[in-house]
């Protein structure tokens, strides 16, 4: 794995991830509850897509790892979308 894969590094760019949340109410459950972990700039959810996707912007380098653990207090997961290197 690399920095780019295993983190979101901070930028304009910020890093796409799949949910299996079928809901707006779940996906701003989820969108809250990563906007708490310290480094994460904003939130933004897109339900249109499926699976829903939510991109994730930082002000600091975050392990996409603890933004997986932080979903999952909630009972979703988020993966990473785009190639895998």
């Amino acid at each position: 794995m690399s920095l780019i894969s295993e983190n979101i590094i901070p930028g304009d760019h910020g890093k796409v991830f799949g949910t299996n949340a079928k809901n707006q109410y779940d996906l701003e459950r989820i969108k809250g509850h990563l906007m708490t972990l310290p480094g994460v700039r904003s939130v933004a959810v897109n339900s249109n897509s499926f699976p829903a996707e939510i991109t994730i912007y930082t002000t600091v380098i975050v392990k996409v790892e603890d933004l997986q653990n932080r979903a999952m207090e909630v009972g979703f997961h988020i993966v990473p979308k785009g190639t895998l290197v």
